[in-house]
């Protein structure tokens, strides 16, 4: 096995970072993996009660994220989102697909039953692979 790959870590500044001791996002190789994300933004939760705004928040600072690190949107390969209620799927999909729509991504959405806030709707992890 290789260990000779520099991991890269970024940061978002959300206090939860320090707090549980992990990153918003890490590279390895060619390869971004990003952490759970919510819409929370210096400190306060975006789009209260409205799933659409809190997933357009999320995949801004998803881009951000692999944009640190050297990625762009269009090297996701994978999205994950947890959402606290499956009825409002559709808005989910409409706010995914506005940016992935052409990407393409393989793509996972399950219901849970609450995140740590109990304003937060989504959670979105997201995978990238870079070409070297």
């Amino acid at each position: 096995m290789d260990n000779n790959f520099t991991k890269q870590h970024y940061s978002s500044g959300a206090e939860w970072e320090e707090i549980a001791g992990y990153s918003r996002a890490i590279r390895v190789g060619n390869t971004i993996e990003v952490a759970g994300t919510t819409a929370m933004k210096d400190g306060s939760l975006i789009g209260s009660n409205d799933i659409y705004i809190q997933t357009k928040t999320i995949l801004d600072i998803i881009k951000e994220a692999i944009e640190g690190l050297g990625g762009n949107i269009n090297d996701v390969i994978r999205t994950r989102m947890f959402v606290t209620d499956i009825s409002q799927w559709e808005s989910v999909a409409k706010a995914h697909g506005e940016v992935f729509g052409k990407i393409k991504p393989a793509s996972t959405m399950v219901e849970v039953s609450g995140l740590i806030h109990p304003e937060m709707l989504i959670e979105i992890e997201a995978s990238a692979l870079i070409s070297e």
